[in-house]
């Protein structure tokens, strides 16, 4: 029988506030306060950089960093650095998925885990069905998309004609996607999808530290592009499937904003 997953759409969210939130809401899922989760939102320009990290990874100085109004943020989930500004749908899943669930193995070295507390997770599959999901939304806003074995994230098939030359194939990522499980097994952080960012924001960075795949987005390879709420429709309804949810629209209690 379909869970029950509570669904919070809060618009334009500073990283700061949107981090607190995650805490606070989890620590409710993991007394059995509240349901599983999902918020969705757009943050200002920013960067963060995963437990994977390297500095080095950080393309732009201080003055460049202000001028473009950029935050930068080290931050307690995998991966390396990325970008989250204003058209990007990011989404942060809070879900318990141990005991029960998705309950499978124990996680793997390198996964974004808390030691040796941690409780039993396949980390790995809750990546793949993030992945799934985002790929069933953008399927139904008329995107086709897939996985590439050995990354984490949504890719999409480009092509591009050199002139004289044969059309040639390349993947470019359309969503990224980093996490953490925290002691008590409830997942953290989540993924951002390209609907229509600035992406002259991914100059800053070798986004994921991946200096030979680059950043697209809706807009670029799909226009007109959808608004976000088409977009967040399709992502709600393909989550519900993907995880087993019943999905549930609440507005955000007052005494969680500020």
């Amino acid at each position: 029988m379909s869970k029950y997953c509570i669904i919070h759409r809060l618009g334009l969210v500073p990283y700061d506030r949107a981090w607190k939130l995650q805490d606070a809401l989890a620590g409710e899922i993991a007394a059995g306060e509240r349901p599983p989760t999902l918020l969705l939102l757009e943050h200002p320009h920013t960067y963060t950089f995963g437990r994977q990290s390297h500095a080095e990874n950080l393309l732009w100085n201080d003055s460049v960093l202000k001028k473009r109004g950029v935050s930068v943020h080290w931050v307690d989930r995998g991966g390396d650095v990325t970008y989250h500004g204003p058209g990007q749908l990011v989404g942060y899943p809070l879900l318990p998925l141990a005991p029960g669930g998705l309950r499978v193995g124990v996680c793997q070295g390198g996964s974004g885990a808390e030691g040796s507390q941690l409780p039993k997770v396949d980390y790995v599959g809750y990546l793949r069905k993030l992945e799934i999901a985002l790929i069933g939304a953008l399927r139904r806003l008329g995107m086709e998309s897939r996985q590439v074995e050995g990354l984490t994230g949504v890719w999409v098939d480009c092509e591009l004609k050199f002139t004289g030359y044969e059309i040639q194939n390349f993947v470019r990522k359309i969503a990224s996607i980093g996490v953490k499980v925290d002691v008590k097994g409830i997942s953290r952080h989540g993924f951002a999808l390209n609907i229509n960012p600035d992406m002259s924001y991914w100059e800053g960075i070798i986004g994921c530290g991946l200096a030979d795949y680059h950043e697209t987005s809706l807009a670029e390879l799909n226009p007109p592009v959808p608004n976000m709420e088409r977009v967040m429709d399709a992502l709600v309804r393909s989550f519900g499937k993907v995880f087993d949810f019943q999905m549930h629209e609440e507005l955000l209690k007052q005494r969680y904003q500020s």
